[in-house]
């Protein structure tokens, strides 16, 4: 008995040994980058198939810096957190802000961009007169959250907004504007834009940096932004490179590529190419 409680407790201390032992720290030489290839001009897929666009790029920038074989696969937006935490890839590029809600599951590397959300409408539509135009408004003030939405409802009344679904923009959608305008949601950006044009809907909402490849489509070309330039609250902090909890090796490893990348100018370069100004966090 005697024997046996001691090789109880021996295996007991080894496994608590064990247990409270640091994890040693992963080395990476190769990752897996998922995004959607339907975010221009974050992310795009040319006529031959390939992955183009600004995060395309950016990542090729990144993972030299670092010295990562790094590769895309292109997936759906609405699965693309639970695909992450499920280990069929290693980090997300794909517009994705930063925001309390995301940081819950998942973790973020330093923002690479920046930019409002706000409305676009057909030229000829209505609402091309939309109130507040330009103006911008932080979520985190909620008198002039309130203000706006009170300028903002008498134009929406009985209008139909569309968005993509799981997005900061739903969320604010259904956060402010639900009751007051009718919310479609649609799987991809560019299915609710071509909503718009088809005159099924009445207005769209995403980011502008969104809106930069979308207006200079044809059919896109008919389209203007009207609204407010909404910031803040669970509009988050910037799009960054989301990554599980735990891989804080990696983290750091991005974080210093994108430190270094904004430091020389290169992202600052990349952001004017792709989206005509320069979108990188201040």
């Amino acid at each position: 008995m005697k024997a046996t409680t001691l090789l109880g407790a021996a295996a007991a201390v080894a496994l608590s040994v064990v247990l409270a032992a640091p994890a040693q720290a992963k080395e990476w030489t190769k990752v897996v980058i998922a995004t959607e290839g339907a975010y221009a001009p974050y992310n795009m897929v040319r006529p031959d198939g390939k992955l183009d666009g600004y995060e395309i790029e950016l990542a090729a920038n990144l993972c030299g810096r670092i010295k990562l074989e790094c590769t895309f696969i292109a997936t759906d937006w609405n699965g693309v957190i639970p695909g992450l935490l499920a280990g069929k890839y290693d980090a997300i590029m794909d517009g994705m802000n930063i925001t309390p809600k995301r940081l819950e599951v998942i973790d973020f590397s330093l923002p690479y961009t920046q930019s409002p959300t706000t409305f676009a409408v057909m030229k000829n539509s209505p609402l091309a007169t939309f109130p507040d135009t330009g103006k911008r408004v932080s979520l985190d003030d909620k008198a002039a959250v309130d203000a706006v939405i009170k300028d903002l409802a008498p134009a929406l009344k009985g209008h139909v907004i569309g968005v993509q679904v799981s997005t900061i923009q739903a969320d604010m959608l259904n956060t402010y504007f639900k009751g007051i305008a009718d919310i479609r949601t649609y799987g991809k950006t560019e299915e609710h834009d071509l909503d718009l044009q088809a005159g099924r809907i009445d207005l769209v909402v995403a980011s502008t940096n969104y809106f930069v490849s979308t207006l200079s489509k044809p059919g896109g070309d008919q389209m203007t932004l009207v609204g407010p330039l909404f910031r803040g609250g669970l509009l988050g902090q910037g799009a960054a490179i989301g990554l599980r909890k735990g891989d804080t090796e990696l983290k750091a490893m991005f974080d210093k590529a994108i430190a270094e990348a904004k430091a020389d100018g290169s992202m600052q370069a990349l952001a004017i190419k792709w989206f005509k100004s320069d979108v990188t966090p201040q």
